[in-house]
């Protein structure tokens, strides 16, 4: 280096940030934050439950529909105790050889059943006849977090179609 860019280096100020500046960002950033992760768990939570409430009608159109096919009564027992519910008779799609059963505890849903009310027998189960009719119309209620949904089975009149309120 030359004498001359040696002093044209020397006069040239630092870059960079103070100290003063990166605590700034800092706070910033936290303040940011400390505002967005409840917003994000609350979204979470949101869509866990409304995932899980859908999966429950799939699977009740499910049993209700192979009901029809095979012309022999499906029966769906909810577990509350255990959250999850089982499709007897049928064979589990995700897991060939096993029972049909979901655990709604379990990923992507961590719902928790609240309640189940099939006022026709057992209070705890519905059976689909061979024509697709349910023995009874009922509810089954789910939570995660502070959202919670109701699933409701028609009765024969609303031909068992299973919605989400």
């Amino acid at each position: 280096m030359t004498r001359q860019e040696q002093a044209q280096s020397r006069s040239r100020p630092l870059r960079g940030f103070s100290l003063v500046e990166v605590a700034c960002v800092v706070v910033i950033i936290g303040a940011l934050s400390a505002i967005a992760v409840p917003r994000l768990s609350n979204s979470i939570a949101l869509s866990r439950v409304d995932a899980a409430a859908r999966r429950i009608v799939v699977d009740l159109d499910y049993a209700k529909r192979e009901a029809i096919r095979s012309s022999t009564n499906q029966r769906v027992r909810f577990r509350p105790l255990t959250d999850e519910y089982s499709i007897e008779g049928l064979l589990d799609p995700d897991h060939p050889g096993g029972v049909y059963v979901v655990s709604l505890q379990d990923e992507p849903y961590g719902a928790t059943i609240v309640s189940v009310n099939f006022p026709a027998g057992n209070a705890e189960r519905v059976i689909f006849d061979i024509y697709g009719v349910p023995d009874s119309g009922g509810s089954v209620v789910i939570s995660v977090g502070n959202y919670t949904r109701t699933i409701t089975i028609g009765t024969a009149t609303a031909n068992g179609k299973a919605t989400v309120q």
